[in-house]
């Protein structure tokens, strides 16, 4: 399954950055993530990262992920390797006004079939989550600084 989003942050791509890599606040903008640790000490490249998940407010699993590309502050990218598998990517790119954002995660879920039908059916639910994360990370990063 792949999940797409854009939007255009009013902020710095460097503001948007620091907001996206505070791991354990991201639960407060991300309404399907009930919390986040970070595994060890690492914090960019190679961090490791466990995510609760929930799904319609109720905690579900603990996924895994690793961060498999840091580029700060225009591409941050991660595979998840728990119950959910698959690659995500964050871009920033500046543009006039602010950030253009775009977010993109293509997952799957096994045991094949019945994997691929449950993110199916989930997906809708996903999309509407992602939506919400994009509104709710506009609101919390904030507008532009003043010249």
């Amino acid at each position: 399954m792949r999940i797409r989003g854009s939007t255009l942050l009013r902020a710095e791509p460097e503001r948007v950055w620091l907001v996206l890599v505070d791991w354990e606040r991201q639960a407060s903008w991300m309404p399907d993530v009930a919390w986040i640790r970070v595994d060890g000490p690492e914090r960019g490249l190679g961090a490791r990262l466990s995510v609760r998940t929930k799904v319609v407010a109720v905690p579900m699993v603990t996924d895994r992920v690793v961060v498999t590309a840091w580029e700060p502050p225009r591409r941050l990218g991660v595979e998840h390797r728990g119950l959910v598998r698959g690659r995500g990517e964050w871009l920033l790119t500046p543009v006039p006004g602010g950030t253009s954002f775009e977010w993109t995660e293509e997952l799957t879920m096994p045991p094949g079939r019945l994997g691929e039908l449950a993110l199916r059916l989930y997906g809708p639910i996903q999309r509407r989550m992602l939506r919400r994360s994009l509104t709710n990370l506009s609101r919390l990063v904030g507008p532009l600084a003043s010249p």
